[in-house]
C-alpha cells in the first residue's frame, strides 16, 4: 500500500508539475528537525537492505531557514531513497555543508552510495520520465521512473540544480 500511495503521489505531483500549477509554500523550518525526521524514515530502508546511512552534517550552519520544508524534504527523501535502492551493501551517506554570502546561508547537500553507479551515456537522461536504466539488471528495484524528473522540478522551482557525477 505505501508503494501504491507512492506512485499516486509521483503522478500527481507530476501532473502538477506539467500542467504549470506547483507552487512552493514558503515558511520557516528547523534544518535539524527536518534532517532528523528522514533520517528515521530512510534508517528503516537502509536497515531492511543491511546498508549503512550515514549523516555528516556540518555543525557550524544555522538551524533555521525559509523555505518549502516539504518539497526539500520531497527531494532529499527521493534522492535517499533511489540511493538505497540501488545499493545492494555498504554505505548511503548525506552531507550537508552551507556557504554564506550576503548575510544568507546557501546549503550544499550532497549524497554519495556505494551502489552499481549510472552508466555515463545514461546520466543526460535520468530526469526523463518514466526513465529507468539496466532494466535486466534492476528488474528487483521498484519504482516508476518519475522521481528524479519531479526532484529536478523543484529544484528548478527552487532556483536549485542537481549535479550528479557516478562511476559504474
Amino acid at each position: 500500500s505505501q508503494n501504491l500511495l507512492g506512485i499516486i503521489n509521483d503522478i500527481l505531483d507530476f501532473s502538477k508539475i506539467e500542467s504549470g500549477k506547483m507552487e512552493l509554500i514558503m515558511g520557516d523550518y528547523d534544518i535539524r528537525s527536518l534532517l532528523n525526521d528522514i533520517y528515521n524514515m530512510m534508517q528503516i530502508r537502509a536497515k531492511q537492505k543491511n546498508l549503512q546511512l550515514v549523516f555528516e552534517i556540518d555543525e557550524q550552519i544555522p538551524s533555521g531557514y525559509n523555505g518549502d520544508d516539504k518539497r526539500i524534504r520531497q527531494v532529499l527523501t527521493n534522492l535517499l531513497s533511489n540511493a538505497i535502492k540501488y545499493t545492494e551493501k555498504g554505505t548511503v551517506t548525506l552531507s550537508l555543508g552551507c556557504t554564506k554570502e550576503n548575510g544568507e546561508a546557501i546549503l550544499h547537500y550532497a549524497i554519495k552510495d556505494t551502489g552499481i553507479g549510472i552508466k555515463q551515456e545514461d546520466i543526460g537522461k535520468i530526469y526523463d520520465e518514466f526513465q529507468r536504466f539496466d532494466i535486466s539488471r534492476n528488474r528487483h528495484v521498484e519504482g516508476t521512473g518519475l522521481g528524479m524528473n519531479i526532484v529536478q522540478q523543484f529544484l528548478k522551482l527552487m532556483n536549485s540544480d542537481l549535479q550528479i557525477t557516478s562511476e559504474y
